[in-house]
């Protein structure tokens, strides 16, 4: 063994620090077949996918949404003063839309709270038929089609406890069968059945089933749930900023029943929103008609008074101040009327400490001091005169009231009749029968393209985490030992391997014109120049030990083709099958593994003539392994292996050794003694570089010094980037 190769250049080591990029792209496309396998499976996952989800469809609806009610302030400004005006942002009609004082109308109506299904239909079946029934809420009754009929519920209704409970409905000879956990009762169809069981009673009318023992199960929603489910499918939202204009979209699986349904929430708000667009109107009509038949016995009441004194004290002619006097307190009352009308109307809606009802109070307190000051000087005047001027004023008063109110009143309930709301439907839904959902092609495309990148994942992780060798530089430099030779991979000799009736695995019988021939022979060459001029011991043979960090390297191939092809040069060439346990270098030469090495220390009587065999190539002899022994190890540290060693070296120029892995036996330790040489073969893109690097360090712990690194099976081609080592061949390629 020498130790020239001991220490490597540091840069070397340095530059393998940094990250390949062209390295990671050729370590992906080295692992295409992992690719692929995931982007078919993402393909087949997008596919089935595409398949199995439900199609959904879309419904759309425009409401636009009115600053103001404009029927009152349009008859005039005394009107509008008893009716305020109220601002109705589309933001807060979205969510009153939403709301269950809306929805609960909806769900009365077309009985949403009944949801039935068909335990029957599995994944397996929505993949294979690429569609599912849906259900179908109808004012009449609730639909569901199956394979086998239709499902038809009239009413369903049931105690509180057996709410969100799911029951099952089967078909019977005599009607329906309704079961659940605990109880199981029997009906007619077309007929209501009021049932009592376990948990409170049961109101059922069915109308058909599915024939045979096809089961549908029943769930009676609460209201709660069944809002939250149109909620979770209904989508309002304001057009553009600040329009009014209001989007109801609905989705769902049965694009009649999702129109069906909005048509429904529409007009159920319309018909809320209209209700709160008169309800002021209504309330002043409300007061209004209380105080009309007052006013109208007050004035009835005074104009009979004012008669009577008439008639007593004929007719008086008032004079200049008592007119004017008349006409004051008159149109004073008349300001004191309407801000009591109006502060009744406030106090509907406030209390007393409100800041307008303070303000209306002051109001009427002054102008009460002014009617005391009026009736202060009317009281200056003549008695005929006062009381003529008293019961005068009352009547005047009492019809400017009346007529006034009376004239409110009318036109209050020209407007309560043609108030609309508002709010106002701009479009309502149709059926457009055009699935939003599932975008097959974009599923089976984004499946595809996660696939691939999982698939580059996997090879990009599997290469982290086993980091496999294949960089020559970086073997050296990880084990401080050189690369002598990379062996590419023979296709012609791959193929022959696959077929079991080969017998013979040797590339000058199968593939001598091969790059994997020329690169076994530049092996020799190296080992040739690299030798020392006597063997170990002082004799003739030259002995090169060949092990491998683990089973499966190509340790007996480099073994049986070095041997071929150093027997070329007419040196006499021993090949020895070390490996006793799992040795199969018999079969490269087509022998038996009978009467080898093994057989030579646990049989007396064994001489060396009886363990070498002659084989098929010139100057070659073989020592198959022999039969397995129990303890190969304690046999190889035996004098009896030392004694053959040297009696071998003096009839052969090369001895060439195939011992077991180094990390599964410690043969090649003990075996490194007696040799001139020690290869490690490793596999290119099999073998785990840290196994190899630790097999290193195991020989160099027993003081083994490792010459060289085989590359063995180093595959050719665009996806490596180390094809350089072996890229060029000279001669007949023929």
């Amino acid at each position: 063994m020498t130790s020239d190769s001991k220490n490597l250049s540091k840069p070397a080591l340095e530059s393998n620090n940094d990250v390949d990029l062209l390295a990671l792209v050729f370590s992906i496309l080295r692992g295409w077949k992992t690719i692929l396998f995931f982007a078919l499976l993402g393909l087949l996952i997008g596919v089935l996918y595409s398949r199995y989800e439900t199609t959904t469809f879309k419904s759309d609806a425009l409401i636009q949404i009115e600053a103001t009610s404009g029927g009152v302030s349009a008859l005039g400004s005394s009107i509008s003063e008893l009716v305020p005006a109220e601002a109705s942002p589309a933001q807060t009609e979205a969510e009153l839309i939403k709301s269950r004082m809306v929805l609960k109308p909806v769900v009365d109506f077309l009985n949403l709270s009944i949801r039935l299904s068909d335990p029957t239909v599995s994944a397996i079946d929505k993949i294979q038929t690429n569609r599912s029934y849906t259900q179908e809420n109808l004012p009449e009754s609730v639909l569901l089609a199956t394979s086998d009929g239709t499902a038809k519920i009239s009413q369903f209704d049931v105690s509180e406890d057996y709410l969100d409970k799911s029951f099952t409905l089967v078909r019977s000879d005599t009607g329906f069968t309704l079961s659940n956990e605990l109880d199981t009762f029997k009906g007619q169809f077309n007929t209501s059945h009021r049932f009592n069981g376990t948990r409170g009673s049961i109101e059922i009318n069915v109308s058909d089933l599915p024939v045979g023992d096809h089961p549908i199960q029943i769930v009676k929603q609460s209201l709660q749930n069944t809002t939250d489910g149109i909620n979770g499918a209904l989508t309002v939202s304001e057009v553009g900023n600040q329009t009014g204009i209001l989007q109801l979209s609905m989705t769902g699986p049965n694009q009649d029943q999702i129109s069906r349904v909005l048509r429904q929430i529409i007009l159920s708000y319309m018909d809320q929103n209209s209700s709160r667009g008169s309800e002021e109107t209504t309330r002043t009509i409300k007061f209004m008609e209380t105080q009309i038949p007052d006013l109208k016995q007050k004035l009835e009441d005074s104009e009979a008074r004012f008669n009577s004194f008439r008639s007593q004290n004929n007719t008086i002619d008032i004079g200049q101040e008592a007119s004017i006097l008349l006409e004051e307190n008159a149109r004073i009352d008349s300001q004191l009327s309407e801000l009591r009308l109006k502060k009744a109307d406030l106090t509907t809606y406030y209390t007393e400490e409100h800041p307008l009802v303070i303000q209306i109070d002051d109001q009427i307190a002054e102008l009460q001091n002014r009617v005391q000051n009026v009736n202060t000087r009317i009281e200056n005047l003549p008695e005929i005169q006062r009381e003529f001027l008293q019961l005068s004023e009352d009547v005047s008063i009492n019809r400017e009231i009346y007529l006034n109110l009376l004239k409110n009143y009318q036109q209050l309930k020209i407007v309560r009749a043609g108030q609309v709301g508002f709010a106002r439907i701009i479009d309502l839904p149709i059926n457009t029968y055009r699935a939003i959902a599932p975008k097959r092609s974009l599923i089976v495309f984004i499946a595809t393209l996660t696939g691939l990148l999982l698939g580059i994942m996997a090879v990009l992780l599997k290469n982290m985490l086993r980091n496999v060798v294949k960089d020559p530089e970086r073997l050296e430099s990880r084990t401080g030992v050189p690369v002598v030779a990379t062996i590419p991979r023979s296709p012609l000799l791959t193929r022959l391997n696959k077929n079991k009736k080969s017998a013979s695995r040797l590339l000058v019988h199968n593939d001598s014109n091969s790059l994997s021939y020329e690169a076994i022979k530049s092996l020799r060459t190296s080992l040739m120049f690299g030798m020392p001029t006597e063997g170990r011991s002082g004799q003739r043979a030259k002995v090169i030990l060949i092990t491998g960090e683990s089973p499966g390297v190509g340790k007996s191939f480099i073994s049986s083709n070095l041997s071929e092809v150093f027997a070329q040069l007419n040196k006499k060439v021993l090949i020895i099958d070390a490996d006793m346990r799992l040795g199969e270098l018999h079969k490269v030469f087509s022998m038996s593994q009978d009467n080898g090495l093994a057989d030579y220390f646990q049989q007396d009587g064994h001489s060396i003539a009886d363990i070498v065999h002659p084989t098929t190539l010139d100057n070659v002899d073989f020592i198959p392994r022999g039969k397995q022994p129990h303890n190969p190890a304690s046999l190889l540290s035996s004098d009896k292996f030392s004694s053959l060693m040297t009696e071998l070296n003096t009839h052969y120029d090369y001895i060439i050794i195939d011992t077991p892995p180094i990390l599964a036996a410690s043969d090649a330790m003990i075996i490194s003694q007696y040799a001139d040489k020690v290869l490690m073969v490793t596999r290119y893109d099999k073998s785990i570089e840290g196994q190899l690097v630790y097999a290193v360090k195991q020989l160099n712990k027993a003081n083994v010094q490792v010459d060289g690194i085989v590359l063995n099976d180093v595959k050719q081609g665009l996806t490596s980037k180390y094809s350089y080592h072996y890229n060029y061949a000279y001669g007949n390629n023929n």
